[in-house]
């Protein structure tokens, strides 16, 4: 079916033909590169490298050709087992690793898996690093160790309770305000880890839980992003319950999405909305996020007096622009929130208790408290691709077509207009060109994706 090799790692479907799909020879040679990747940049004779993966089928199947890919190199491991991808940044400095993985396909469907890869500072890694990873993994210039020196596997079992116990000692997160409230929520974990970490979080601050797909046996009851269309059950139990909210995050927990109790959604854009005004509403500072999120973010930062700027689609490249303006928060539209005092990751503990510590202090239900943000309608689509169209190119005549307009092209064509904006861009992991639109009617967001669409049908056919 497909695999996909980029500079954030691998990525594909299980099963299948080598080099076609994500095949255990694929996960042995890919876990190789990063293995000597390792070894080719540090001092350190026996190097560590942090493991975890989501709760997918394939999961344990692919950790285990990955990390004993790494020992053979002479890299030790330390095995996290089920975990999600912002523990596993902690604890690459928590274990002070030289590296990190994930293995998880994020929001994909349970067939796809991935390696996802970070550095010493549990980040992910840089253009320039991860085209060397892929170059050895081309190249297969392996040093494979004798058998007195291979390394050694170490298991970790409570990696997920240390993320816990670091976002409860954030110094804005208000621990005990939110005890003394009876707040009732509800979550879906779509099967994940998410259905161990999210609940035993909210346990922590005195939260009623009801559980809803938390179980994680990888059987993901529906399409795993988080968005309005497959979040259904979630809004009919957060009803049914009376529930004070309900919380949705991904299969790897770095994208987080609320439920008002109403049973609207709260919208995965407006996640890093009210958590960035929370928190600049203590620390004052510039806010990051990428060009394919809402404005809104935008007006709220400037609301606080504050600068706010956008970056290039990619956790990478909001973190790295975050660093250059030392923002005190950022993230993506996605529902990703990067709060640089815990860390430089998505991290929906994190996002959720900075979140609860804003509804806390507001005294507002959430629909109230989203009725305090900007108005914007966002639509979100994608169009399919052909791997063999130059998708470059496609970019390069529509960018002409409105070069009239304000356009930005660091990450594919964002068009600006008075009142909306649209933005086409080739997925990293897909093959595919998302296109996102938002103004402040759905009409007019729609009309938007309509428009472009057509355009590139023109331009494919």
């Amino acid at each position: 079916m497909t695999l996909i090799k980029s500079i954030s790692g691998i990525r594909g479907t299980i099963g299948g033909e080598y080099g076609n799909n994500l095949t255990p020879l694929d996960a042995v040679n890919f876990g190789c590169a990063y293995a000597q990747w390792v070894l080719n940049r540090t001092l350190n004779e026996k190097p560590t490298v942090v493991i975890g993966r989501d709760a997918r089928i394939s999961g344990k199947m692919i950790q285990s050709f990955v990390q004993n890919s790494l020992i053979s190199l002479g890299v030790n491991v330390i095995d996290l087992g089920l975990s999600t991808t912002p523990t596993v940044e902690l604890m690459v400095k928590e274990y002070n690793a030289e590296g990190g993985i994930i293995i998880t396909a994020s929001h994909n469907p349970t067939e796809w898996n991935a390696l996802k890869l970070l550095d010493e500072n549990g980040e992910f890694l840089n253009s320039s690093e991860g085209e060397k990873i892929v170059k050895l993994s081309e190249s297969k210039n392996f040093i494979f160790s004798n058998v007195h020196d291979l390394g050694k596997i170490t298991v970790s079992d409570d990696s997920m309770k240390k993320h816990i116990s670091s976002v409860l000692d954030l110094n804005l997160v208000n621990v005990e305000e939110i005890k003394t409230k009876k707040i009732k929520v509800v979550v879906d974990a779509v099967n994940s880890t998410g259905g161990i970490i999210v609940p035993d979080f909210l346990e922590a601050l005195n939260i009623e839980v009801i559980k809803l797909y938390c179980e994680p046996n990888g059987d993901f009851p529906h399409n795993p992003e988080p968005l309005k269309k497959n979040l259904t059950e979630l809004s009919k139990r957060v009803l049914e319950c009376n529930a004070d909210l309900g919380i949705a995050v991904d299969p790897d927990v770095d994208r987080l999405v609320f439920v008002c109790e109403d049973g609207e959604l709260f919208g995965e854009e407006n996640t890093l909305v009210a958590c960035s005004d929370y928190v600049l509403s203590k620390t004052p500072g510039s806010t990051v996020s990428n060009l394919s999120s809402s404005r809104a973010l935008s007006d709220i930062t400037q609301k606080h007096n504050q600068v706010h700027l956008y970056s290039a689609v990619g956790e990478v490249n909001v973190v790295d622009k975050m660093k250059e303006c030392k923002a005190v928060i950022g993230g993506e539209g996605n529902g990703g929130v990067i709060y640089p005092e815990s860390h430089y990751g998505r991290d929906s503990i994190v996002g959720i208790g900075l979140f609860l510590s804003l509804y806390v202090e507001r005294g507002l239900t959430a629909s109230q408290l989203l009725n305090t943000y900007p108005k914007y309608f966002m639509v979100k689509e994608k169009i399919n691709l052909s791997p063999s169209l130059n998708v470059d190119a496609i970019l390069s005549q529509i960018a002409e077509k409105y070069n009239n307009e304000d356009l930005d092209l660091v990450d594919g064509v964002r068009i600006d207009f008075k009142d909306c904006w649209v933005q086409l861009r080739k997925s990293n992991t897909e093959p595919i060109i998302r296109i996102y639109s938002e103004a402040k009617t759905i009409d007019k967001a729609q009309d938007l994706i309509k428009e472009i669409e057509t355009l590139v049908n023109q331009l494919t056919n």
